[in-house]
């Protein structure tokens, strides 16, 4: 297999040393406009293998070229830009596969459908951990009912040592995780496809120790396409994001007093973005080069089975890997890519054209695959 990884910072970078584990993976080439500083955990890697490829991907041409020669394309950028590279993998008959998180660029790759069948290629948005995992799993659990009453998924990316005010740190973009605070949130409600304010009804979750008791608020992106697709079918399906109790009050007054807000105002004659000063202030005070995280995640499906109620369900604790300074953000979420990418090439997805996960990753190889990489998906009562 000859790989593409599109972005070289802590997903993309996850997911070549994934790619690397294989040994029918004889090339991954790491593609970004910055790759002088690449993770230590890449460095053994470095050869003839592992390839540090300078390239902007808004220079469709170069880009173009690189898929050419792949099987498959992964990019761990940011999602603003995966509708044009979906349009330049269908074009070159390339594999792709994105981290997805906006809905809206998801259903215009869906309009590439037509070309991905005439080239042959499979495209498919939002393989990271949520959107993503979460789906694959949730899907699952739909399919091993008869009926379904409601799909409840719960998924956190949390410091093991939380400090406060906020107890948390940045475990991928600080501006992804105010997107999905100010962004309102598409659930199903009564077979109704609506919206909700994000950081609303809080409720209290509780996971084995050491983790403890989480508090779950609505956050947008993490059902993704299932909330279309669903609706009519299933009467309640939810995604909620977790943190350690507390957080979602402190940031909810931090949003309502416009602190996050995107229109510039008047700072003693400078026009200044309130969310850009935020993030320059506080990003740097919650990034914890030596932190250490954790994911958790649940997902719940209730309904009916032989005439029965049944519940399925699974359960995952993921801690940060001391041994190669790999976060449990980066094992959950680039390591999905990784997984997803090279189903592709397998020809383990369907046929041509372009899926979301839920539609197309056979739930059972690829949680096989994810306890192969010690991420233990476990199902639950």
């Amino acid at each position: 297999m000859h790989m593409l990884v599109l972005g070289a910072g802590l997903q993309g970078s996850a997911c070549a040393f994934d790619l690397l584990q294989n040994p029918e993976v004889t090339e991954v080439r790491l593609a970004d406009i910055r790759i002088d500083h690449l993770p230590e955990f890449l460095a053994p890697y470095s050869g003839s293998r592992l390839i540090p490829t300078h390239v902007d991907v808004r220079d469709h041409d170069a880009v173009r070229a690189l898929m050419r020669e792949s099987d498959a394309a992964m990019s761990a950028i940011p999602y603003y830009f995966n509708l044009d590279l979906a349009r330049l993998a269908a074009e070159t008959g390339t594999h792709f596969c994105d981290l997805g998180g906006n809905t809206e660029i998801v259903f215009q790759q869906k309009r590439l459908e037509v070309k991905a069948r005439e080239t042959g290629c499979t495209i498919v948005p939002d393989c990271g951990l949520a959107p993503g995992m979460v789906n694959v799993l949730a899907q699952h659990g739909i399919e091993k009912l008869d009926k379904v009453k409601s799909v409840r998924i719960y998924v956190g990316g949390l410091p093991q040592h939380p400090e406060p005010p906020l107890n948390y740190q940045i475990v991928y973009s600080l501006e992804g995780v105010l997107d999905y605070y100010t962004t309102l949130s598409w659930v199903v409600r009564d077979g109704k496809r609506t919206q909700v304010k994000a950081l609303s009804e809080r409720e209290k979750v509780s996971f084995p120790h050491p983790v403890g008791e989480l508090e779950a608020f609505h956050t947008a992106g993490g059902l993704s396409t299932m909330a279309f697709r669903y609706e009519g079918k299933i009467p309640t399906m939810e995604y909620k994001t977790l943190r350690y109790p507390g957080h979602a009050h402190i940031v909810e007054a931090i949003r309502d007093l416009g602190l996050l807000d995107l229109t510039p105002v008047d700072v003693k004659g400078v026009k200044v973005v309130p969310r850009d000063l935020f993030v320059n202030v506080v990003g740097p005070r919650l990034t914890k080069p030596t932190g250490r995280d954790l994911v958790a995640l649940r997902v719940i499906v209730e309904g009916t089975k032989d005439g029965k109620s049944k519940r399925v369900g699974w359960e995952l604790l993921d801690y940060y890997d001391e041994a190669r300074g790999i976060s449990a953000m980066m094992r959950t979420t680039g390591f999905s890519l990784s997984i997803t990418g090279q189903m592709q090439v397998r020809g383990e997805i369907k046929p041509a054209g372009v899926w979301t996960p839920d539609e197309c990753v056979p739930a059972a190889r690829y949680v096989e695959e994810l306890d192969r990489r010690g991420v233990h998906v476990r199902e639950v009562a």
